[in-house]
Order: C-alpha cells, then structure tokens, then sequence
C-alpha cells in the first residue's frame, strides 16, 4: 500500500486490485445525449469523444466569454463548467447558467454543468452534500429545459473526500432518481468519490447499479486522474475495466503534474485515444493554492500557453489532433477518432479489386511485459461494409483485452472483424480498434493485412 497527502484535488494512493465484473444496460430514447454499448452519442445518433478543458467560470465570470472562445480556437469540442451552488460559491442562477450555455452553443462547444460546493464532501469544510447539489439543479431547471442536445449535467464535483466513500453509491442513486424524476433529459455525469480519483474504487465497483438505476440508462462515470494515475498499468486497468463492461467511463479532470504525485499525462492521452474515450483537462487558467502549474494558458491569454497547455492542445494525441466538433453544430464527424500513428506503425498493402482497405498497427504505450496498440481501418476509393484485419505475431505477443473489435486468435495467428457500428465506411473514411497484449522482450509489430467487404 502507497499513501501521499494530496491537495485539494487530491487523495490517498492504494495501488491497484481486485477484480470486477460490471454489465451495462441498453440505452433508451433521450432528448439529446444517449448512451449505447458504453458509447456517448449525440442526439443525432452519432458517436462523441469529448475533446476539451474546464474552466472556472463561478469564480472568473468576467472571463468566460473569451475563454470560451479561445478553448473553441485551441481546437477543443467541449468545455466542463465550474459552477457555485450556494453552499460555498455562488449560486449561479438561472439567469447566469442559461448565459454560459448560450455561449457555449455560440462556438460550438458542448457544455459540461457541474456543481463545483460538492468538492471533498465529508473532509472539506462546508462542502454540499449531492441531495444539495440536485437541489440547485432544481432551481435552476428552466435554464437546462431544452438544451439537452448541448448540455450535459455533472451532478457535483467531486463528491465525498476520503471519510466514508462508501456512501458515495446511496446518495448517488438517490440523486439520479431525483433528478430523473424532476424531468432532467439530459446526459448525467457522476463523478467519482476520494476526491474524484476513486483508489478505494466505489464508483468502479458499483457503476453497474448505479447506471442501472437510471431509467434513461443515461448516465456517464467520470474519473480525475491526478497522482493516483501515475503508472501505465493503472490507468489502462481501471479505464478497461469500464470499457470492459460496456459502461461509459470520461476522465473529467487531468493534470501533467500534482502535489499528489505525477500523473502519466502521455498513458492517459494515449489510452483515451485509443480507446476511444473523453477527457477533459484541468484548467483553462486561474489556478491557485499551490497548482498554478495546472494553468493551460498564463492569465487567461490563449497566446501564452503553458508547457501543460502546450502538451494537452498540440502534443501527441492532444485536442489539436483528435478533436472533432460534435454533429449537432452541423459538422459531419468520422466514424470515429483515429489515434495518431507510432513509429512502429506498419501500413498493410491494399488487396485488388474495388472493395478495399488498409490497416495501420500502431503501439501506443507500454510498460514492462506489455503494451497497447490501435490499429486503424481505413477505406479505399470506394465505401464498404465491413473488414478483416489478419495478421501473425512475429514475438510471442498475446493480447490481454480488445475493444471495437470481434478478435479471434489462433496460436500466433490474429482474426480481427468489425462491429455491427464501425464496419460501414465511406470512401476514405476510417475507424479504429484498440488492444492490450503482453509482449517478452523483443516487441516486434506485425505486418497487417486488410480485407473489405
């Protein structure tokens, strides 16, 4: 066991174990946002990965809409909100909410709502509990009524520091069904207890009760990885263990480094990107207490962009290359979000004839006695519908987990087929699946080969 003080994003350190087994829901019909098979879809049915940053907007209101309008510049398609309850800041009234969505929906953004007073509840002096975070929500309900196309509402930051997380689950269901039963349509982000960062791993245990208990099955889990997150195999375990499950897992909150300890910021972009998950990070600027570090931009100047700015905007897998603007703004999103080629990328030769494809293998972390990889399947000149990707180990490599992918293996021989919702591609268009595998010692990639139908 590992234990670090942590700030006030922070929490204890217990390393990683245990098995889980978790099983998701079918989505239902929603006003905007949905949920299937643990993919986030926009309401017009397509998939979404949150590309963005958060900003806090109840304590630098006068900044918000430059910001806003910076973070769309920098190339993110979301942006999390910080917004005061009443119990320890604000409240941002109705009024005040339904200008923070206008302006977001004015450049394009999609607006993650959190209630920002639920921070470390049980340890932080005058925290909120989450029944009073579902009470602010109430209040301010006429500012959210309509805009569940462009708004999700992440219930309360935060909840629960390290005294009594357990009871994170109880009071999280209570919330859902309330606001649930209050009319809210909207896509409900939980976020996790200790801090946000969950090492006693309540949320992760119990996310198959809790997304069940929504009747909408419409409901997202969020992770803050700060100095808990330090290791590759950490978070490519926790993270798979909700891709696992088909439930839907975002990292809300993010950092290069922390007083906790150091994050792996390159494993949690890599492993997003590959998996095909959100992450939002922490902060646009205006950070104090000790983690100024965590500012993207120095004073609120996009011009000025930090060392952390410039490694989550424009560095491997960051926003500036994944990012794609939701469909609702009128854009028309990829199939999905291909991961940015490694060096040890191999691209297949196309077969003849008209129906074609290639695949691209690419390593995207490792770590002693294993690594992930991404392959991307991308059409010819002409569209199809559907691929196989073949290829044979050349080093012993065996995988460990696959995801948007139907993999069979043989010995050293691999057989990858598509998904009933990524075969159908357009001319040049592309999609992407992801693994884990185990390797001894020498890692060579294979040669892949790709089949259209």
């Amino acid at each position: 066991m590992r234990r670090r003080l942590l700030g006030v994003l922070g929490a204890l350190l217990i390393a990683v174990t245990g098995v889980v087994t978790l099983a998701a829901q079918p989505a239902q019909a929603a006003a905007g946002f949905t949920v299937s098979g643990g993919r986030i879809l926009d309401a017009n049915g397509n998939a979404f990965v949150m590309r963005g940053v958060n900003h806090a907007h109840t304590w630098y209101q006068d900044r918000t809409p430059q910001a806003l309008a910076d973070i769309k510049a920098l190339g993110a398609n979301t942006v999390r909100v910080v917004l005061g309850s009443g119990q320890r800041w604000g409240p941002d009234n109705a009024a005040n909410v339904s200008a923070v969505i206008s302006q977001c929906k004015a450049n394009r953004l999609i607006c993650v709502l959190e209630a920002h007073d639920t921070t470390g509840y049980g340890e932080q002096s005058g925290a909120a509990t989450l029944a009073q975070a579902v009470d602010y929500w109430i209040s301010v309900k006429s500012a959210l009524a309509g805009q569940e196309r462009y708004v999700m509402l992440n219930i309360g930051n935060e909840p629960y520091g390290n005294t009594n997380a357990a009871a994170w689950v109880a009071d999280t269901k209570s919330a859902i069904t309330r606001l649930r039963a209050a009319g809210f349509e909207h896509s409900i982000m939980v976020d996790a207890p200790n801090w946000g960062q969950d090492w006693q791993f309540v949320m992760r245990d119990n996310a198959a009760s809790v997304f069940a208990t929504d009747p909408q099955r419409n409901t997202i889990f969020s992770i803050h990885m700060y100095g808990v997150f330090d290791t590759a195999a950490e978070i490519n375990d926790y993270l798979g263990r909700f891709v696992t499950a088909g439930l839907p897992i975002v990292v809300g909150e993010f950092g290069h480094n922390h007083s906790d300890g150091d994050p792996d910021e390159d494993t949690i972009l890599a492993t997003t990107q590959a998996r095909g998950l959100g992450y939002l990070g922490w902060s646009w600027s205006g950070n104090g207490g000790g983690v100024e570090y965590l500012d993207l931009v120095t004073n609120f100047n996009a011009a000025a962009l930090t060392s952390w700015g410039q490694r989550l905007f424009n560095g491997a897998n960051g926003i500036k290359a994944t990012s794609r603007e939701a469909s609702v703004f009128g854009g028309t999103p990829p199939t999905t979000t291909p991961p940015s080629p490694s060096p040890s990328g191999t691209p297949s030769t196309p077969p003849p004839g008209g129906r074609q494809c290639t695949a691209t293998y690419a390593v995207t972390g490792s770590w002693g006695g294993g690594f992930q990889g991404a392959v991307t399947v991308k059409a010819g000149g002409a569209a199809i519908t559907g691929w196989t990707v073949t290829w044979t180990w050349p080093s012993g490599q065996r995988f460990t987990n696959t995801w948007n992918a139907a993999v069979t293996g043989s010995g050293d021989a691999v057989t990858a087929k598509n998904l009933s919702y990524n075969g159908s591609l357009p001319a040049g268009g592309s999609t992407s699946w992801g693994f884990t595998a185990s390797s001894t010692g020498t890692n060579t990639a294979p040669t892949a080969t790709c089949a259209a139908i």
